[in-house]
């Protein structure tokens, strides 16, 4: 078969035991695929073990893997060892909250493919992902859809969504549910007081909040409304 005719791995599977970092990347990187008109399919793994498997029964569809060091069932560069030894062809960047330069150099040595600090932005490591252009084309537009998980909720009816700005100068369409839930953030709304008013429960408001901290780059409440201020 011409390998031009070859699909070409457009997958990623995201190596890390935090449930949020796992979202929140699933999230991003979801959102600029679609964007550029494009999907990507992202896989997950919560252990080093967990991650072999999935791996395993899906290579053909994954073209990177995020790895985090600092897994139950592995610590420090032996999971990058392991991994690479399991699977010497596969694209491996490593994901950790360390940066010592050291940590580093040994890191790439050892065949990671890139070193990303999980401590920043995670646009950051989303702009990474785009330039091994796995989200579609090189140009991407000005404006990245930020939609997220399909939310149990939906939109409120009548509502409608909005274009915003993050610090960083990069603009988001929000959804018309995520614009609503953005207003009441910013007049000091809680989220027992947000489920109230929009007639939802309140893990449902906390999964929205957490989103759109995620889409925004922040850590908190407090940097959310000082960033939109």
């Amino acid at each position: 078969m011409d390998t031009a005719d070859t699909p070409q791995p457009a997958g990623m599977l995201v190596v890390d035991d935090h449930e949020l970092v796992r979202l929140g990347l699933r999230t991003l990187v979801q959102s600029h695929a679609a964007s550029m008109g494009g999907t990507v399919q992202v896989f997950e793994a919560r252990t080093l073990y967990e991650a072999l498997a999935v791996y395993r029964e899906h290579q053909t569809t994954i073209a990177l893997v995020l790895l985090d060091l600092h897994l139950p069932d592995a610590h420090g560069l032996s999971a990058l060892a392991t991994f690479l030894g399991r699977f010497p062809a596969a694209r491996v960047v490593v994901l950790s909250g360390v940066t010592d330069p050291a940590l580093v150099r040994e890191a790439l040595a050892q065949g990671a493919c890139a070193y990303l600090a999980k401590s920043g932005d995670l646009q950051q490591v989303v702009h990474y992902i785009r330039s091994q252009r796995l989200l579609g084309r090189p140009e991407e537009p000005s404006v990245v859809a930020a939609s997220s998980p399909a939310q149990p909720d939906g939109d409120p009816p009548g509502a409608a969504g909005r274009v915003v700005r993050t610090a960083a100068g990069e603009q988001l369409q929000l959804t018309a549910r995520q614009s609503q839930v953005l207003d009441w953030i910013l007049a000091g709304q809680s989220n027992r007081e947000i489920a109230d008013m929009a007639h939802l429960s309140e893990g449902t408001v906390k999964n929205h909040v957490s989103t759109l901290l995620l889409l925004f780059g922040v850590r908190s409440r407090a940097q959310l409304i000082s960033q939109q201020r």
